[in-house]
């Protein structure tokens, strides 16, 4: 397990950023955090990190954006308006899992169920009292434990 403290968006867009380039294909980041938390600029982050110069945007009404022109295919989920598990299985979530990129899926506390076991967690969690962009991250990967 990795702490991050960041006290910009900046700060939160690199830790995204490093974490997406130490990935291999298949891996799926659990990302979780409150409303305003930051999970979009650390999913941009983590595009950014996959070599993606798209513009990143949650797919609120989407589910999943597919974005194919980094060193890898990136799945970038929003499960939030996730009202019935049966929901992903319906859009192909065993081929994103499973597949040859990498899948960030926001919200994901509400499809615990069925994301694989080798799952990295992150959870990003505010801080008002330390100020208004004061942000702890947490990833739960071996992988983050190896860097620096």
């Amino acid at each position: 397990m990795k702490k991050y403290e960041t006290d910009s968006w900046e700060e939160t867009f690199k830790i995204g950023k490093k974490l997406a380039g130490i990935l291999k294909p298949g891996a799926v980041v659990a990302l979780d955090g409150d409303l305003g938390a930051g999970k979009t600029v650390f999913a941009k982050g983590f595009a950014t990190g996959l070599g993606i110069d798209e513009t990143i945007s949650s797919p609120t009404f989407t589910i999943v954006n597919v974005y194919e022109d980094g060193r890898m295919p990136f799945y970038h989920f929003d499960v939030y308006r996730i009202s019935d598990i049966e929901e992903m299985y319906e859009i192909g979530c065993d081929d994103y899992f499973y597949g040859e990129g990498v899948c960030l899926v926001e919200w994901a506390s509400m499809i615990e169920d069925i994301l694989p076991d080798d799952t990295i967690r992150v959870s990003i969690s505010k801080d008002m009292d330390r100020g208004d962009n004061f942000r702890t991250i947490i990833i739960e990967s071996e992988l983050m434990d190896e860097e620096d």
